[in-house]
């Protein structure tokens, strides 16, 4: 295992625990880790890459010319990059142009890390072109405790796992207001259409939205009180200025910068995404959340599937 931080490694490697991102637990006597990248991946069969989507681009080039020729590589990282509006696949098509499309893969689903180390079960999908990358890695971690479905729609896998953050902002803030459960079942739901149309729009099969990477995913951490961005969205109806709680954190809430990610690539692509809108101009644009709220309830009426095909 690797790790940015030398401390967090030497403490993997040494005491087999990890209190700064997962404290409470034993990790098993096998893992091993080390700050040094490249020696972690030199002999990989299987390499999984989960840092902050910001970083992605810096990680994978760093340990691409180090990773065996035929090694698979399962991307973990749900974000779109900030500067250039591409997905995880597009970054690593430029970090790792060498990496045939057989040996890469895209994981994604309802995943709180707590419970998944505490051994509960838990459902998430593996995406990869014509499934092959996708069924080499579901052997190796389907289990009673973690079941694994495959899919051969990395696009939409990774659209869903980006996406769900930003709406997961939007739900806190309307359980933060205290608007009630009808507001939060109507914002997670109109949330699925603008992950939808996107997704659509960039080639996904609508289906993959009604999976794990789609709805099962956007419920848990739209939900879940264990979600970052969730939690940033409650602290932002509190009145607090969310870049400076997030600079407080050591952990990452992707959805604050998905958001503009996602806003710039909805305007360049022309779809329509409203809930994304907003999240983007309270969270980038000091826009009060009250207003934002406004906004999307007197928004006019409209036929329920009207957009939804892309």
């Amino acid at each position: 295992m690797w790790a940015y931080e030398p401390e967090v490694a030497r403490e993997i490697d040494t005491h087999h625990t990890n209190s700064a991102f997962l404290p409470g637990f034993a990790l098993p006597d096998s893992i091993h880790a080390s700050h040094d990248p490249t020696a972690v991946v030199a002999r990989a069969e299987v390499v999984i890459l989960v840092p902050p989507s910001s970083h992605l681009r810096r990680v994978s080039a760093a340990v691409a010319p180090a990773i065996p020729w035929d090694a698979v590589v399962v991307v973990a990282t749900k974000g779109i990059e900030e500067t250039t509006l591409e997905l995880m696949s597009g970054v690593l098509r430029e970090t790792m142009p060498d990496l045939a499309p057989e040996r890469l893969a895209f994981l994604s689903g309802p995943t709180f890390a707590k419970e998944v180390a505490r051994g509960l079960p838990t459902d998430v999908a593996v995406a990869s072109v014509e499934m092959i990358a996708a069924r080499k890695v579901q052997a190796l971690v389907h289990s009673v405790a973690m079941r694994v479905y495959t899919s051969a729609d990395p696009i939409g896998v990774q659209v869903g796992g980006a996406i769900k953050n930003v709406m997961a902002v939007a739900t806190g803030a309307c359980d933060g207001l205290g608007f009630g459960h009808n507001a939060r079942a109507a914002l997670i739901m109109r949330g699925l259409a603008e992950i939808t149309r996107l997704g659509v729009t960039l080639g996904a099969d609508p289906l993959t939205f009604m999976g794990m990477a789609g709805v099962g995913d956007l419920v848990l951490t739209c939900t879940g009180d264990l979600s970052r961005n969730r939690q940033l969205g409650m602290r932002v109806a509190e009145g607090v200025d969310p870049a400076a709680y997030l600079a407080e954190q050591r952990a990452v809430a992707e959805g604050f910068s998905t958001a503009a990610a996602a806003y710039d690539l909805s305007r360049k692509l022309g779809v329509e995404m409203p809930i994304t809108e907003q999240v983007y101009h309270v969270l980038h644009q000091g826009r009060p959340l009250l207003e934002a709220a406004r906004t999307l309830v007197e928004r006019g009426s409209k036929d329920e599937l009207e957009g939804m095909r892309g």
